[in-house]
């Protein structure tokens, strides 16, 4: 007997239709579960190979050196690298920083850009009624589909000293070296100028999802509050807000994973320069696999990015679930 909708509803929390894994076990306990895992089993095959395997294996390794186990000491280690940590220049002195560090100032300085950017473009495309919207939302949505081993080539020429823009606009300002030069050639501005370009990039993500979202939320809502006398200002904090909530706070998780594992735009850009003053925790793992053939040590790296990222995941899949 098959079961229905409202059947698969009960026994659950607040009366929600399971979704999911909860939804497999429901029906697994209902005669359904060999036609269920007959339908998955090339997909958890596939997982199994090139999702599970691989990420065991790199925390198996991430336990050994060249000498055999080492325990924990790989990360502590890390921790004692100023390639990867610096406390003594930080914020003192201008990069290097450490590539965990400049992770943290890439996070700081670009998640509430991109999430504002993006929720404030969308609003504002949602009321304006012109010919150049579309054009606008083209221009600002080709950052997402544009590969991001192009964006890295971008980034390079648009601080570039002679052909960039930035720093001939600055320069013809007033401002000297190295706001008016290379801005990847100094260690002063290589990480901010990968960050800015890098902002382009994201912000088409975050001002679709938020245009999605907006377009969910019920006109009469926008109607009554014009009726009560509630401004522009009023009607975006108290009815817009909250209900994109949902949406930011997704658009807020995409973007910090995304920062973590953010590697094209730096390699194409400037390999990590100049002296390691971009250098990030992805394109250290490539460094110490492939150059200094080190797989231990870019084994613990790649743990530590995904220490940092399981949290952040962990919400997201509670929330992808239904949970």
């Amino acid at each position: 007997m098959r079961s229905t909708p409202r059947a698969e509803a009960k026994g659950t929390r607040e009366g929600r239709p399971r979704r999911g894994l909860p939804l497999l076990f429901a029906r697994a306990r209902k005669g359904e579960g060999p036609a269920a895992l007959g339908f998955l089993s090339l997909g958890l095959l596939l997982i199994a190979l090139f999702v599970i395997y691989p990420s065991v294996r790199t925390l198996w390794l991430s336990l050994f050196d060249k000498e055999g186990f080492a325990g924990v000491s790989n990360f502590i280690d890390l921790f004692r690298d100023r390639e990867i940590v610096d406390f003594g220049r930080f914020l003192s002195r201008e990069p290097p920083w450490g590539a965990l560090l400049h992770n943290l100032v890439w996070t700081v300085i670009h998640l509430p850009l991109t999430v504002g950017l993006g929720l404030v473009l969308a609003v504002v495309f949602s009321k304006v009624k012109s010919w150049w919207v579309g054009l606008a939302r083209g221009a600002i949505y080709l950052g997402i589909v544009t590969p991001l081993i192009v964006g890295g080539v971008i980034i390079r020429f648009l601080f570039e000293k002679h052909a960039g823009l930035v720093p001939q606009v600055l320069g013809a300002l007033g401002a000297g070296a190295p706001w008016s030069a290379g801005w990847t050639a100094y260690p002063e501005t290589a990480l901010l100028a990968l960050v800015i370009g890098s902002v382009w990039l994201w912000t088409g993500f975050s001002m679709v999802l938020h245009s999605a979202g907006l377009s969910t939320i019920d006109r009469e809502l926008y109607e009554a509050a014009q009726i009560d006398g509630a401004s522009e200002w009023a009607q975006f904090r108290h009815i817009t807000l909250p209900l994109l909530r949902p949406v930011t706070l997704v658009v807020a998780a995409m973007t910090f994973l995304w920062e973590l594992k953010i590697f094209d735009i730096v390699y194409v850009a400037t390999m990590g320069g100049p002296g390691g003053a971009s250098n990030v925790l992805a394109l250290e793992m490539y460094f110490s696999a492939f150059r200094e053939l080190d797989p231990y040590r870019a084994s613990a790296i790649a743990t530590l990015i995904t220490l940092f990222s399981l949290p952040v995941g962990y919400w997201f899949a509670r929330r992808r679930l239904g949970r």
